[in-house]
């Protein structure tokens, strides 16, 4: 395949664009989020294409915060979009916020008003909606739509001076209330709200709306290529007549499509809504689909570029398997994670003709798929710790675990055969009984002694103890946004289970926040920063297979 055709539509543009020399074949591009919420992973998508695409053609990015709704917006958001886009491996040229072009912004309303482009309206929310007509039926005009440029502009500046209260009169555009585009039906351009911003205060009691702001602070910033997503493609007519009617740089607006991920759901609204009645944790609870739970639940930004660059730039929107985002996290680990081991249903298993008070280092490999990622020692004695699953009473056929008169091999150590169990007063088993075979050491010289199955464990006296959170997906239904009745009523009972008592190895309680493991048999792990020295937390990242039978096919 040639590198011209697997290029993106949008690198296509750029390549034109850059060949015919427009914008004297400089690319800069942006990224532009509201503060009012965690990015999550669809931002993370729009992040790698407007940075990697300056990236890839010797451009810049800005880091613009649109901030036009002082009531949903805070700077610990800021905070978070600033950490997320850094741990993603990017920086940006200039960091910059809408509210440093207020003033600016409105000045480009007045000359507006003063080219009879920009009128106020005493309407109320409802009669602007009535009066605006259906996509089938041409609006009509507000009663105030032909107030004098003389009148709008006294208004306009009595709406800046805070002398009306919330929602008495906003600024419209005067473009065309029969347009057969609704977005073009003088829409509005400034809103009155008496509230505390961010970062300019009480200084400011009216803001622009985002289709004024956001064309106009591209221009600003000489934007050459504005990014968005599909639902935008009715706001770029508007988009362009701002930029028209003012005279200012052409920046122009391009779309693509959004990434829409399988059990979860994407809308700020309702992530929200889970962290504000507790359905989560908070924003970086592991089961959310933002990138700060994400990096929470050991997720690697490589990971999460491997993910943006596999989905690909489409033009229209789709719906993207939650399993291919875990096959890039698993394809990652499977080759950078040390293996070690954990018991998280233990049950004891003694080895009756093991010497009492007898330990043995035994060599294991950390990762078969590093050479480089050595070796570390494990202890063996009489008792240890095994899961739970690896016993059964009565076990059927093919079975390749431990029954009575089943033979087993102990990871990087013995063969040991079953020769009994212990049962407590609710008939739960408690305590296996085996022997070894002392000539079937693991990697012993003149072993030959081969059996189907291979268990983990950890030595009762040597284990620490852990907490493992077990993670799973948030929602039953793929599509719960698409779902009728309240997408709560969707949340999966069992997406997060919580083991109070694990058994790990020892080399396991040093593990520092944010370190990856692979646990034998059981899937990858993270630790997690509510880890103690006294009480390591991991959180699993992702199970070794795909426990939702949804085969994953490498794209």
């Amino acid at each position: 395949m040639s590198e011209e055709r697997s290029l993106n539509f949008l690198e296509q543009i750029v390549e034109e664009d850059i060949a015919n020399g427009v914008n004297g074949g400089r690319i800069h591009t942006r990224f532009p989020p509201e503060p009012n919420g965690y990015l999550h992973i669809g931002h993370a998508k729009s992040i790698c294409l407007n940075f990697g695409l300056a990236k890839k053609y010797g451009g810049q990015t800005n880091l613009r915060f649109d901030d036009t709704n002082p009531v949903t917006e805070d700077t610990e958001y800021v905070d978070s979009i600033k950490e997320d886009i850094k741990w993603l491996g990017f920086d940006w040229a200039n960091e910059l916020y809408a509210s440093d072009y207020f003033e600016q912004l409105y000045g480009f309303a007045v000359q507006l008003i003063e080219n009879g482009l920009a009128y106020v309206d005493d309407s109320t929310a409802a009669e602007i909606a009535a009066l605006k007509g259906t996509p089938t039926e041409p609006g009509k005009d507000s009663p105030y739509r032909s107030r004098s440029v003389e009148e709008n502009l006294r208004l306009f500046s009595e709406m800046r001076e805070g002398k009306y209260p919330d929602g008495a009169k906003v600024l419209r555009a005067k473009v065309d209330m029969a347009s057969p585009n609704m977005h073009m039906r003088d829409p509005i351009m400034y809103r009155i709200k008496h509230a505390h911003h961010h970062r300019t205060g009480d200084a400011w009691s009216i803001y622009p709306m985002y289709d004024f702001a956001h064309g106009q602070s591209d221009s600003i910033e000489q934007i050459t290529h504005s990014i968005c997503t599909l639902e935008f493609i009715p706001h770029r007519p508007l988009y362009d007549w701002f930029i028209q009617q003012l005279g200012i740089f052409p920046s122009h607006q391009y779309e693509f499509a959004r990434l829409n991920l399988t059990y979860t759901v994407m809308s700020k609204r309702k992530l929200l809504q889970l962290v504000n009645e507790n359905i989560v944790t908070g924003w970086d609870d592991p089961r959310m689909p933002t990138i700060a739970a994400f990096r929470r639940r050991g997720y690697t930004p490589s990971s999460i570029r491997t993910f943006a660059e596999r989905v690909g730039i489409q033009k229209r929107d789709n719906m993207i398997e939650l399993g291919l985002l875990e096959f890039c996290i698993r394809e990652e680990l499977n080759k950078s994670a040390n293996r070690v081991m954990a018991v998280l249903d233990p049950i004891k298993l003694v080895i009756t003709n093991y010497p009492d008070n007898q330990t043995l280092e035994l060599d294991a490999e950390n990762n078969p798929e590093d050479a480089a990622a050595g070796s570390r020692k494990v202890t063996f004695s009489k008792t240890l710790w095994i899961e739970r699953e690896d016993f059964m009473e009565n076990p059927p056929k093919k079975f390749f675990r431990l029954g009575v008169g089943l033979k087993v091999r102990l990871k990087y150590a013995y063969i040991v055969e079953c020769t009994g169990f212990e049962k407590d007063a609710d008939g739960n088993v408690t305590t296996v009984f085996a022997s070894y075979i002392p000539e079937s050491l693991s990697g012993s010289e003149g072993s030959t002694m081969s059996v189907k199955g291979t268990i983990h464990w950890v030595s009762t006296e040597h284990a620490k103890e852990a907490e493992v959170r077990l993670y799973d997906r948030l929602f039953t239904v793929e599509n719960p946004a698409g779902e009728e009745g309240d997408f709560k009523d969707m949340i999966n009972p069992n997406s997060l289970e919580i083991i109070q008592k694990a058994y790990i190895e020892p080399v396991l309680a040093d593990a520092k926040p944010g370190d990856r493991y692979q646990f034998l048999r059981k899937g990858y792990f993270v630790a997690d920063y509510d880890s103690t020295a006294e009480r390591p937390v991991f959180n699993r990242t992702v199970t070794l297979k795909d426990t939702w039978a949804k085969e994953v096919k490498k794209a």
